[in-house]
């Protein structure tokens, strides 16, 4: 039972942390980098309103949020594979695929560009599972040394 509320813990712990990195580059995307777009979307709640903006939005605004969600996505593949401590990999590809059923969801309520809907869903899982990977791999790294 430990073992099974240590893997929840590890993969909500990691959805948290790839959420609030995702959250980070967005709003740096509305306020630093596009702060025109940020301040017509402001308080903006009409799906068609918001989907009128979205159609007249730099690509450049898009690729940051695909860079956010993909960073976001490695950080939280690494927290929850080191949180984890048994089967890294397994534990970031659970956090990839919740990953990917929420960027599905927050496509299907705001709907970006086609190459937006493929390239983002297309990273999430891989870039979870690299940070577990780089997870498993420092572990794997830190124990032959201290076992020598």
């Amino acid at each position: 039972m430990k073992s099974f509320l240590r893997s929840v813990a590890a993969v909500v712990l990691g959805l948290v942390a790839a959420s609030a990195v995702m959250m980070v580059f967005e709003s740096l995307n509305g306020r630093v980098l596009y702060p025109e777009l940020g301040a017509l979307a402001r308080g903006m709640t009409d799906r068609d309103a918001i989907r009128a903006l979205l159609a007249t939005a730099p690509a450049g605004a898009f690729a940051v949020v695909i860079v956010g969600w993909t960073l976001g996505s490695f950080a939280g593949g690494y927290l929850t594979a080191w949180m984890a401590g048994r089967a890294p990999r397994g534990h970031a590809v659970a956090l990839g695929t919740l990953l990917t059923l929420a960027g599905i969801a927050n496509n299907l309520m705001v709907p970006p560009p086609l190459w937006f809907w493929v390239a983002s869903l297309a990273v999430l899982i891989p870039a979870a599972c690299a940070g577990g990977r780089l997870r498993s791999a420092r572990s794997a790294r830190s124990s032959t040394a201290t076992s020598v």
